[in-house]
């Protein structure tokens, strides 16, 4: 595949990119205090939305996505929440009233949101949360209270320092009666100094793994009261009299937490891609050992190891992109039915979303993990850039829902469609698979040189897996509750098998809209493509080869051809490999990496990292 980046004067496998000079860091962040480093995003914060609207459309979110990520790279935007929770909260759940009140506002940045939610106790449990918002008839007010220490909330991004406003999920208390957890709109502070406005307490809470430059914070609410209208009323409404009224379906409450994850899914997919280009570009780069003694040291690239332990996690940073814009197309469209009354794509998307929210965070960390291994010693410096997009992606696997909880959500929709696949009723488009009756026997390797075929049968056998897996699990729980467990109690004992289920159901659906995005694309990229796809197949089939053989579905010597065409993809896929991670388009300050510098002239640029450290300044330490 030719790439048409390569510039002249660059080293002959990568390239180089220009930096901003007007929004450039002046010295490495790493060698910052938290305390300056936020005070540098800050700064070009400031910056760069004085001057948005002359470079940017801000209304396409790839071109603002992109904008961000070269301004402020990992380390964090201090405007993230406002724009991917607080904004589109308002604009998803609340009523016109409300919106035409505040959109305009925080859309101009007139005022600085963020969103509360999780507490310092509680967090994917909503129906525990502690926080109150209880009706005042009288007045035509609620009044939000965190009755204890555990009921603050903690961990909203952008509230410690930045934020004016905030969304506040809090239990919905009319009469003496709950009526679940709801979404209300709070002024934290004075939108003239920016001090905290009377009853509410709230700062930041200090360092933690990764994100230096978000501050994190904490909010107490002593009796805090805000109007009715404060309320997110789109869906669910309480009158003046305090009659409430409950949405047409249960989950759209979680509307601003699909779309949350929905956009998370394509950022992790992002900081994957970024990990993959700084290891692929210095493993090209990079010259270790010979595998002929008369011949000079190879690219470690020419390992087979090392393109074992890269190259299935390009295919991965692919897949995960493709799958991230498809669930993101599925969410507006679900939107756009919801606001005709049509519910139907509702639970699937959900089911989705916390599927793909688990499943992504969690081998995106494994993936990213292995590109910083893959890189030897040096990968452990944060002048790799590593270390920093490791802590940024392994976030993921807790924020917006705990891994292990969002499958297991994931897994009671599959559930109920398994009794609805037994009884032969209608299924949605994910779990359509659910109704089908496949072979007993695999194909696998019984139509090589074909390829649609060949892909065919790999999906399949995923299929047969995930029947198999999601019936036993039912299986498994209807035998607890046949023998006297309540059904939490049965629940609890099968929540492995659960969770295995609903993550083979996701590595299906990322598969299947991988295949979709790889058959719809150009001619003149879909060969190089089909081979990421074969990797990637071919991979995840060796990796649930004892799924494949538990019950018969394949024998020992068809999972030696899935390992022969894994490896056949591996050398395939390797004179385009640099070429496949310089499509990402990730610019040098975008990946803040000295390993993975498109000119690839590392080992100069990693000296001169290492001068910038203060204890550098001196020659002896005083």
């Amino acid at each position: 595949m030719a790439n048409h980046q390569i510039r002249s004067g660059d080293n002959p496998d990568l390239t180089k990119v220009d930096s901003n000079p007007d929004l450039v860091n002046a010295v490495p962040l790493e060698f910052l205090s938290r305390e300056k480093r936020m005070g540098v995003q800050m700064k070009k914060t400031s910056k760069l939305m004085s001057k948005i609207f002359d470079i940017a459309d801000v209304s396409d979110q790839d071109e603002m996505t992109h904008l961000i990520s070269e301004v402020f790279g990992t380390d964090g935007f201090p405007l993230a929440i406002h724009s991917i929770a607080f904004v589109p909260v308002i604009q998803g759940q609340g009523h016109q009233e409300l919106v035409e009140e505040l959109l305009p506002r925080a859309m101009k940045l007139e005022i600085i949101g963020t969103y509360a939610q999780t507490e310092m106790g509680h967090g994917t449990n909503l129906r525990e949360l502690e926080t109150t918002a209880t009706y005042d008839k009288n007045t035509e007010e609620f009044i939000l209270h965190t009755p204890t220490r555990s009921s603050m909330k903690w961990w909203p991004g952008n509230m410690g320092k930045t934020a004016n406003y905030t969304t506040v999920t809090a239990q919905l208390m009319i009469d003496g009666k709950n009526y679940g957890p709801h979404n209300f709109v709070l002024q934290l502070r004075d939108e003239k100094d920016h001090r905290p406005l009377p009853g509410i307490t709230v700062g930041d809470i200090g360092s933690k793994m990764g994100l230096p430059s978000i501050d994190n914070g904490f909010l107490a609410l002593d009796r805090v009261r805000i109007p009715r209208t404060r309320m997110l009323m789109k869906y669910s409404k309480v009158a003046p009299d305090g009659t409430y009224t409950p949405p047409i379906h249960s989950k759209l409450s979680y509307g601003s937490m699909v779309y949350i994850r929905a956009h998370m899914i394509y950022l992790l997919a992002l900081n994957l891609s970024s990990a993959v280009t700084i290891a692929t570009r210095y493993s090209a780069i990079r010259r270790q050992g010979r595998i002929e003694q008369d011949l000079p040291e190879v690219q470690v690239l020419d390992y087979q190891t090392q393109q074992y332990r890269i190259f299935p996690q390009i295919a991965r940073a692919y897949a995960h992109l493709f799958v991230g814009k498809e669930v993101l197309e599925l969410y507006n469209k679900t939107m756009e039915g919801l606001d005709k009354g049509e519910t139907d794509l509702l639970p699937d998307l959900h089911a989705v979303t916390c599927g793909l929210k688990s499943v992504v965070s969690f081998s995106s960390a494994l993936a990213s993990e292995q590109c910083r291994m893959s890189c030897g010693g040096h990968g452990y410096s944060e002048a790799s850039g590593l270390p920093k997009l490791y802590t940024t992606i392994v976030a993921g696997c807790t924020y917006e829902g705990e891994n292990m909880v969002m499958l297991q959500q994931a897994a009671r929709y599959l559930m109920k469609c398994h009794k609805h696949a037994v009884r032969g009723e209608p299924l949605s488009y994910s779990v359509e698979f659910l109704g089908k009756r496949g072979e007993s026997r695999s194909r696998i390797g019984m139509n090589e040189g074909n390829f649609e075929k060949e892909i065919e049968n790999l999906f399949l056998a995923f299929e047969h897996v995930a029947r198999r897996v999601i019936a036993d699990a039912s299986q498994l729980l209807e035998k607890r509750i046949h023998f006297g467990e309540s059904k939490e109690q049965a629940w609890n004992g099968v929540t492995v098998e659960m969770n295995r289920a609903a993550r083979i159901y996701t590595r299906l659906f990322i598969g299947r809209s991988f295949h979709r995005k790889v058959m719809s694309s150009p001619s003149t990229v879909r060969p190089v493509l089909t081979d990421l796809l074969s990797l990637y197949l071919h991979y995840e089939c060796v990796d649930m080869a004892s799924h494949l053989l538990h019950d018969g579905y394949c024998s020992g010597e068809q999972i030696n051809y899935l390992k022969k065409r894994l490896y056949e993809d591996l050398a395939k896929i390797r004179p385009n490999a640099v070429s496949l991670v310089d499509s990402f388009d990730h610019s040098d300050r975008q990946l803040n990496s000295v390993l993975g510098r498109r000119d690839g002239n590392v080992y100069e640029a990693l000296f001169q990292w290492a001068k910038s450290s203060e204890l550098n300044y001196t020659d002896v330490s005083i």
